[in-house]
């Protein structure tokens, strides 16, 4: 029942909220507040922030400091609070208020009828534009407080954390404004204190350039704190004596932007994203030194929990955030190309280092005319290239089975031609015949017996030749095989494609393949006028088949997708294991969410119109049982003894020496278990 709610798989949604000031009217303001928070809370949302002294508008200068106005200040308080009794989202609201001698820049949060606690604001910019310190003391050192608003009591300090019981991985710390500009943020300690969404209320007014400037601190904010950072600046309404207002707003996750508002609005605005708790909870459980950095502290990290109760809604409320179809291909072309750029120079530079260090001069390559063997034969001859070597101490050769089709040999002939590689045709079926002979395989007897023996003969002679060629020859062989076949298993194990010397691709999902070639083709790599390019092009847009099994005339030729699933779908649930190791429910959420509409959402620049797909829950829970029996039960085995090759994509690799360790003997049970309790068929 609750599969299609964010709620339950993991996400929280958060607001930037910027309504239009009323300039010394606490009671307008507050009612701007709720108004707007009723809207949140038709949406779902679970954090609303709001910009900094907004109670009261920032720009109002000496008038912070009259009693009038901080008495409506503190009436509205009261207002906002009652107002909040049957809204869901957790509003953090700036106000001026008074404690013992002085007067503070805080942020009020209120839950549901209840102020949680109150903040103050630690750095006061008292330069240039900026006279905070004539106005309100700083919170530093104020640990372990409690303020009294009219007939309201909370928590009051700067070591205050507020964890959702009912949401797990959501905890909000809260800073105001400047202590984001400083080198030792309070918002950074409060992360290390556990908040894992960090809230900013913002005057800040707008001069040219300051915007790019915030979204830099807010970005690297949300790096290092590992933290979802939701930023909201003075907007419409406030004072424009000597300055002006854009009401910027902005939600960012690790270092990535979600959403970001209209500046300059004339209208309220509501920027809205859903932040993945379990990615950052991850990411901290992963990236140890972050807990270092927390132990380092010692006891000045002592900090207040005060937990709530969110009740959010486990119904389906629809995603406020774009999941990629290819989370290791960039929809942004310009991302992209810098990622097809440095994904290709590491492999050609991996290879150049190895064949530098061993001292030997010549590689070997099988090309079969498929994605794979294209793309390692293309960075071997850039390697080549850059080391001054001729490409005619590539020898690659084609090695034709039972099952090789015409246009697939036809395409490595003219690429190894074109290429200028020394190329041999090395026909394994006599080979392959006389081997299935001697095992008494059926085939050997004539009969049409196509099972895994007969496939694997083909795929380990292949590979014999080539081992055996590279000692003749003082060679290495370079592996072929890619990350997404590794992951599934889908390759043959020892004497087979699974093995070479140096294995360029093995850290390059299939999904990324052909948009390396692609930009190989776009950024002219090669040279004009040798057919390069064109042959490229064309093994774009040959089916990707081992072509092991031989195929009557008129039957479809042996398909890899219809054995082990879509390499696209496959290729997503590999990024969301190996990098962030979800649950089975929340990959096939997101595979919804991404793969569930083909109009919907971007696709990578150059990607076919024909091979748009949708792929509806069903047929996503198929091919993700798949992928968990073969990466989980299956395949460790073969990554256990993977040669060398270099790690290429953020998304991680699959070396026993990197980023994935596993027993070769485990099982795929547990993941089993919770696709089957937590994902429905249909």
């Amino acid at each position: 029942m609750t599969f299609r709610s964010i709620y339950a798989r993991g996400f929280a949604r958060v607001a930037a909220v910027v309504p239009r000031c009323h300039l010394a009217d606490p009671a307008r303001n507050a009612e701007a507040v709720l108004e707007l928070a009723r809207r949140c809370h038709e949406r779902a949302v679970a954090v609303a922030v709001y910009p900094e002294l907004f109670l009261s508008g920032y720009s109002i200068e000496d008038l912070l400091m009259q009693d009038v106005l901080l008495d409506a200040v503190e009436e509205a308080v009261t207002e906002l609070v009652e107002g909040s009794a049957d809204l869901l989202p957790v509003l953090v609201v700036g106000a001026p208020l008074r404690f013992g001698l002085r007067i503070y820049n805080t942020a009020l949060i209120i839950h549901r009828g209840r102020l949680l606690g109150v903040v103050p604001k630690v750095y006061l910019p008292t330069y240039r534009e900026f006279y905070e310190a004539r106005h309100f003391a700083s919170g530093e050192g104020i640990r372990g407080e409690t303020i009294r608003i009219g007939g309201l009591e909370a928590p009051f300090g700067t070591d205050l954390v507020f964890p959702a019981e009912d949401v797990p991985g959501l905890t909000l710390g809260v800073e105001i404004c400047e202590d984001m500009w400083i080198p030792l943020q309070p918002g950074a300690e409060a992360a290390l204190a556990g908040a894992t969404v960090l809230a900013n209320l913002s005057g800040s007014p707008i001069t040219i350039g300051r915007a790019s400037s915030r979204a830099l601190y807010c970005q690297s904010t949300s790096a290092r704190c590992l933290c979802a950072y939701v930023y909201a600046a003075g907007g419409a309404g406030e004072s424009t004596t000597d300055l002006s207002w854009d009401g910027q707003t902005s939600i960012y996750e690790n270092a990535v932007l979600l959403a970001e508002g209209e500046r300059f609005a004339a209208t309220d605005q509501i920027t809205i994203a859903d932040v993945d708790l379990d990615l950052l909870r991850q990411e901290r459980n992963a990236m140890g030194t972050f807990d270092d950095n927390r132990r380092a502290q010692g006891g000045r990290l002592s900090y207040r929990t005060i937990p709530f109760r969110l009740d959010p809604p486990l119904d389906d409320v629809g995603l406020e955030r774009r999941v990629d179809r290819f989370p290791f291909v960039p929809d942004d072309p310009v991302r992209l190309a810098q990622d097809c750029y440095e994904g290709y120079n590491i492999q050609v530079a991996g290879l150049a280092q190895r064949l530098s260090a061993i001292g030997t001069k010549r590689v070997v390559i099988g090309v079969s005319g498929g994605l794979d063997s294209t793309h390692a034969l293309i960075v071997a001859a850039k390697a080549f290239d850059r080391l001054g070597w001729p490409r005619t101490d590539i020898l690659a050769y084609t090695m034709p089975g039972f099952a090789t089709s015409d246009e697939t040999k036809t395409n490595a002939i003219a690429l190894m031609e074109a290429l200028g590689v020394t190329w041999h045709e090395l026909d394994i079926k006599p080979a392959a015949r006389q081997m299935l002979s001697d095992l008494g395989h059926p085939f050997g007897r004539g009969e049409p017996v196509y099972d895994v023996t007969f496939e694997n003969v083909q795929a380990g002679l292949r590979t014999d030749f080539l081992f055996r060629l590279a000692n003749q020859q003082g060679a290495i062989v370079v592996g072929t095989g890619d990350l997404s076949e590794l992951a599934l298993g889908w390759c043959t194990y020892g004497v087979g494609d699974q093995m070479s010397h140096y294995n360029v691709n093995a850290g390059v999902p299939k999904t990324l393949i052909q948009h390396l070639i692609r930009w190989v083709v776009s950024s002219e790599q090669f040279e004009h006028g040798t057919g390069i390019n064109r042959t490229l092009l064309s093994i774009l847009d040959t089916e990707i088949s081992p072509e092991l099994v031989p195929v009557e005339a008129g039957e479809t030729p042996q398909s890899t997708e219809a054995k082990v699933g879509p390499y696209e779908l496959q290729d997503f649930n590999l990024f969301y294991t190996l990098r962030y190791g979800f649950r089975p429910s929340k990959i096939a959420f997101l595979a919804l969410h991404a793969w569930g509409d083909a109009a919907k959402g971007d696709w990578p620049p150059g990607f076919p119109e024909e091979r748009r797909r949708a792929y509806e829950l069903a047929t996503i829970r198929k091919w993700l049982d798949v992928f968990l029996r073969r990466f989980f039960a299956f395949a460790q085995f073969k990554r256990s003894a993977l040669p060398n090759g270099p790690k290429v994509s953020h998304g991680g690799s699959l070396s026993p020496r990197g980023d994935w360790r596993a027993p070769s003997d485990g099982n795929a049970a547990a993941w089993l278990a919770e696709l089957e309790r937590n994902v429905p068929h249909a």
